[in-house]
Order: structure tokens, then sequence, then C-alpha cells
């Protein structure tokens, strides 16, 4: 048993794999935890797809995929502010028209590419077993950044994430922490897309939070139970995917997702024990 979950692991792309993806998966699970409370994961799912033409073209003229990235993500935020404050429309509505515009730009994009099956295959779904030193010490600095920023600005961050009217009036000055909760939102997605891909990183930035607020009710803890959950799932997600032969980054990012459920369902058996007179 020990061997089985060990062999995978004796492999130096493997172990990279390993600390990249714990990495990844860290930063997404904090970052996700106030995604999660703030129920904010539909403008997570949008985000998630704004980077791709930043991506594509990129890729198209040749230049540093990071910084189309932060230039797509940065157009997808003033879009949807835009579009949200010169409307009558609610924000789920500008999230809507910019989520369907920017992932449809981008697979145009991408399919002028020569290789395009391989590129959108790359930019959505990642691949984990492909890191290489330099994408550890990347994943290592966001997660570092996120950790850092969460903890400065974890007043402003928790006050508006239960009344914003409540932030205002005690001088918190929540669009601006809006603001910079999206930015940290769209590091952890531009820093963890080469490792588990554009829509796979969804899985962890959901996932591990949701399931953690099963387990546990204040914020810290939250964080760090979202934070262990995520860090398991990147290790029985590569035991897994190296013994079935699946695709690495697409099963960590099940994992946690199948976790939430195993875990709902023992709280609910035994909420209901605990019910039956």
């Amino acid at each position: 048993m020990i061997d089985w979950l060990t062999d995978p692991f004796a492999l130096h792309f493997q172990q990279r794999a390993l600390l990249g993806g714990s990495f990844v998966a860290i930063t997404l699970s904090v970052v996700g935890t106030w995604v999660v409370i703030r129920g904010m994961s539909f403008l997570g799912d949008a985000l998630v797809h704004g980077i791709i033409p930043g991506i594509a073209a990129a890729i198209l003229l040749d230049f540093n995929v990071l910084l189309g990235a932060v230039v797509s993500a940065f157009i997808m935020v003033a879009g949807i502010e835009l579009v949200r404050k010169q409307t009558a429309f609610s924000e789920d509505t500008s999230i809507g028209l910019l989520f369907v515009g920017m992932l449809g730009l981008g697979v145009i994009m991408i399919s002028r590419t020569s290789g395009y099956t391989g590129s959108i295959t790359q930019i959505l779904f990642g691949d984990v077993l492909g890191v290489s030193n330099s994408d550890v010490l990347g994943s290592a600095a966001t997660a570092l950044i996120v950790i850092i920023a969460s903890v400065f600005l974890y007043r402003p961050f928790l006050v508006m994430a239960f009344s914003e009217q409540k932030s205002r009036l005690l001088g918190l000055q929540p669009k601006l922490a809006h603001l910079v909760m999206l930015g940290l939102i769209t590091l952890s997605i531009i820093g963890s897309f080469q490792t588990v891909g554009t829509i796979l990183a969804l899985g962890f930035i959901v996932g591990p939070p949701a399931t953690a607020t099963l387990l546990v009710r204040r914020v810290p803890m939250i964080m760090a139970t979202a934070a262990l959950i995520g860090v398991i799932s990147v290790f029985i997600g590569l035991v897994v995917s190296f013994h079935a032969d699946t695709s690495g980054s697409a099963t960590m990012a099940v994992v946690p997702i199948v976790m939430f459920f195993i875990v709902l369902t023992v709280r609910s058996i035994m909420d209901s024990r605990l019910h039956i007179p």
C-alpha cells in the first residue's frame, strides 16, 4: 500500500507536480474562501474564462503569456464594472455577457493557431506534469502574496463579505477592498493556469473552501482547512492519475469536488441520526 502511494513520486517531474500543485491549491483555496463566503462563484468562473483571450493573443503574437492574461483580466473586470454602472442590469447580467464574449473570443483566437487542439487543451486544462522549476517558484510567490494580502486585509474583507453597508460605515472602503479582492482572484487564476488550466482552476477555488465550510465555522479555520484539503487533493489526484493513466490536472481538480459530496453525505447522515427521536 505504501509503495502504491510513493511510487509516483520517484520521478522528478511528479515531485515538481506535487510541489507546484500544492502551492496552487493553497493559493486558490485561500482566495476561494472569500469567493465562497461572498457568493462570488459566478464571478470567479467568469474571471477564469476572461483571461483566455489574453493567453490566446500572447500565443498568436508571441509575447509573454502572463502579460496577456493580466491585460485580458483587467479588460474583463473593467467591462463588468462598466456594464453594471452604466445600465440597470444586475451584476450577474454583466458577468454573463462578458463571460460568453471573452470565452468565445478566446476560442476564436486560439483556432487561428497551427496547433489549435493542443493549445486550447493546454490553456483550458493545464499540464501539471509539465511544471518546471520556475513554475514552482512562481506558484510559491503567488501563494505568499495571496496569504500576506489575506492577513493584512482580513478585517476589510471579512466585514465586506457579510455587510457592505457596515463596511462603509466603519470606513473600510468596501469598493477598494472589492477591487483588491478581484485583483487577488485574478492573480491566483493567472498563477495557476499553467498547472491546472483556466477551467479546472475553479474546482480548487470553490471545492476546498466549500468542503471546509461544512467542517468548521471561523474564517481563518476555513482557510487553513481548505488549504489542507487542496494539498491532499493534489496528492490523491497525482497518485490516482499515475496508476489509472488519466489527466493529472483534471484528476486533481475532481478530487475536492468528490470530497465535498462525501463530507456532505456523512454530515447529512449524522444530522439525521441526531434528530431521530
